[in-house]
C-alpha cells in the first residue's frame, strides 16, 4: 500500500512527507467523494416536478476563493484555469467581499481545491510569483436554475434509477426527442429544459410513432416552445428549407451525404430516385454533376425544388414528383440510353434503407430493346438496413435476388450506421451488370421471393438517409 502511495504523492508533491500526504490524499478523497455529487445538485423537493418551477431549485453554495491584487487577475486565472470555478453563468471574478478596489476574488472549482495544498507546484509557483498568499477564503454563492446543466435538472427532477433523457437531434431551431415510457408524465419540464439550455432552440418535439407512412415523416408533438416546423440547416456547407413535420431528415447523416458526394466529377450524370428534400442532389449539382432528383412525396418534391433555387443550382436539376419504380422505369431509363453513348460515368442513389432493395428489380431487361454494351454502365449506391450477423453478405444476398443475378464479386458495401440494437444501416454499391440491364423477357426469372403487388407498394418506410 505505502509503495503505490509513494508512486503517486512522490511526482507531484515532492516537498512533502510521505505519511503527511497520504492523509491529505485521504482526507481530499473522501471530501471529493461527498462533494461531487451533492454540491451542485438541485435541492431534493425538486424530485417528481412536472411542471418547471425555476424557483425550487435555488440554494446557496460554499466554494472557496482567493484574494487577488486586481493588476494580476487576468494572469492569475491563466495559470489557475484548470481550478477555477466552471458553472453557467456563475462569475469567475467577483469583487472583494470587503469592497476593496484593489483586490478581487477568484472563485475556484471546490470539487479541484479543497485547501491550500489542493494547488500543483505549478500553481503554487505562479501564485507566489503574483504576490498572492494561498490562504483561501469561503464565498457563498447563489445557485439558480440558469447555472445548472439540462442533465442535472433532470437527473434531480425524475425518479431515482431511471434512464434520464440527454440525447436528441436538432434541425435547425427544432430539437427532435424520442422520449422513453417512464419519460412521457414529464415530457413537457423535459422539452421547456432542452430549449432554455440549448441556445437557438425554439421548439422541443417528441416523434409520437415510427416512420410508417407513405412519405417518411412521422407524427410528432410539440413539447416546447413555437409551432414553427420550418427548419433552416446547413450541412456541408449547404443550406436547406424545408417543413421538419412533413418531410424527413436525419442529421445524423451528414457524413454519409458527403461521402456518397465526393465519389461524383463534374460532369457525371446521377439520378437520385429517392431524393427528398435534396442532400445528395443538391450538393452533387454544386460539384457540377448533372442531376435528375424525384420523391413521391409532394412536400419533399416541393422543398427539393426550393432548395436548387436556394443554392442555385436549379439548371443543373431536373426533378420529378413520381414513384420511384415510375422515375427509374420512365425519365431514368430514356435518359440512360443517351448516356451509354457517352464518356462521362452514370451513377444512381438509391436512398430508402427500408425498401430499396425491392426496387433494384426495375432494372432487369430495363434497356432489353437496345443493342447490348460494356461502356457507361450506372453504379448503383443502394440502401439498406440488416439486422443479420453478416449484414454485408445479407445485402448482397438481397440486392442479387432482387437483380436476379449474382453480386458476390461485384457489389462493395459500406457500413453506415447502426440505427437500432441489431440494425444495421448499410450502402451496397455495384455497377449495374449488363446481363440485368439488356436482359430479354424471355431471360427474366423471379427478381425476388416477395409477391408483385407488395413490391408494388414502393415508398413506404421506417428510417431512411
Amino acid at each position: 500500500m505505502w509503495r503505490n502511495l509513494t508512486r503517486i504523492f512522490v511526482s507531484v508533491q515532492t516537498q512533502r512527507n510521505l505519511i503527511s500526504a497520504a492523509v491529505h490524499w485521504r482526507l481530499c478523497a473522501t471530501m471529493n467523494t461527498e462533494l461531487e455529487p451533492k454540491l451542485y445538485c438541485p435541492p431534493s423537493g425538486v424530485r417528481g416536478m412536472t411542471s418547471l418551477d425555476k424557483e425550487a431549485f435555488t440554494q446557496t453554495i460554499t466554494v472557496p476563493a482567493l484574494q487577488v491584487p486586481t493588476g494580476v487577475v487576468n494572469k492569475v486565472l491563466k495559470s489557475l484555469k484548470k481550478s477555477t470555478i466552471q458553472r453557467p453563468g456563475v462569475p469567475r471574478v467577483v469583487q472583494d467581499k470587503e469592497g476593496n478596489a484593489d483586490f478581487r476574488l477568484v472563485l475556484l472549482d471546490p470539487h479541484r481545491v479543497s485547501s491550500t495544498s489542493s494547488f500543483s507546484e505549478a500553481e503554487a509557483e505562479a501564485l507566489r510569483a503574483f504576490g498572492v498568499s494561498e490562504e483561501l477564503q469561503d464565498y457563498e454563492v447563489k445557485l439558480t436554475y440558469d447555472n445548472l446543466k439540462s442533465e442535472e435538472v433532470l437527473e434531480a427532477v425524475l425518479p431515482q434509477g431511471q434512464e434520464v433523457t440527454s440525447g436528441f437531434s436538432r434541425v435547425g431551431h427544432i430539437v427532435h426527442m424520442n422520449l422513453r415510457d417512464h419519460q412521457l408524465p414529464f415530457k413537457n419540464l423535459i422539452g421547456q429544459v432542452i430549449m432554455d439550455k440549448n441556445r437557438g432552440v425554439t421548439c422541443v418535439v417528441n416523434k409520437t410513432n415510427i416512420i410508417d407512412s407513405t412519405y417518411r415523416n412521422f407524427c410528432m408533438e410539440v413539447l416546447a416552445g413555437e409551432e414553427n416546423m420550418v427548419a433552416k440547416v446547413k450541412e456541408n456547407g449547404v443550406m436547406y428549407e424545408f417543413d421538419f413535420s412533413r418531410v424527413y431528415w436525419n442529421p445524423r447523416l451528414s457524413t454519409e451525404h458527403q461521402r456518397v458526394v465526393q465519389l461524383f466529377k463534374r460532369g457525371d450524370t446521377v439520378f437520385d430516385v429517392f431524393a427528398g428534400v435534396g442532400p445528395f442532389a443538391v450538393p452533387a449539382a454544386r460539384l457540377g454533376a448533372n442531376i435528375w432528383a424525384n420523391d413521391l412525396n409532394p412536400e419533399s418534391y416541393k422543398w427539393l425544388q426550393h432548395n436548387c433555387k436556394l443554392n442555385k443550382v436549379e439548371s443543373k436539376v431536373q426533378t420529378f414528383n413520381l414513384d420511384g419504380r415510375a422515375f427509374i422505369q420512365g425519365p431514368l431509363k430514356q435518359e440512360l440510353c443517351t448516356l451509354l453513348k457517352g464518356e462521362t460515368s452514370v451513377h444512381v442513389v438509391m436512398n430508402l434503407p427500408a425498401l430499396a432493395l425491392e426496387f433494384l428489380d426495375a432494372f432487369r431487361g430495363l434497356l432489353q430493346l437496345e443493342p447490348a454494351c460494356e461502356q457507361n454502365l450506372p453504379t448503383v449506391h443502394c440502401y439498406a438496413f440488416s439486422k443479420e450477423d453478416d449484414p454485408a453478405a445479407d445485402v448482397v444476398l438481397r440486392a442479387s435476388r432482387s437483380l436476379g443475378f449474382p453480386l458476390e464479386n461485384q457489389c462493395s458495401v459500406h457500413f453506415v450506421r447502426n440505427v437500432a440494437p441489431n440494425k444495421d444501416m448499410m450502402c451496397a454499391r455495384f455497377r449495374i451488370p449488363k446481363e440485368v440491364l439488356f436482359c430479354r423477357n424471355e431471360e427474366k426469372t423471379e427478381p425476388t421471393e416477395e409477391p408483385a403487388p407488395k413490391r408494388q407498394k414502393c415508398d413506404k418506410s421506417t428510417d431512411s438517409t
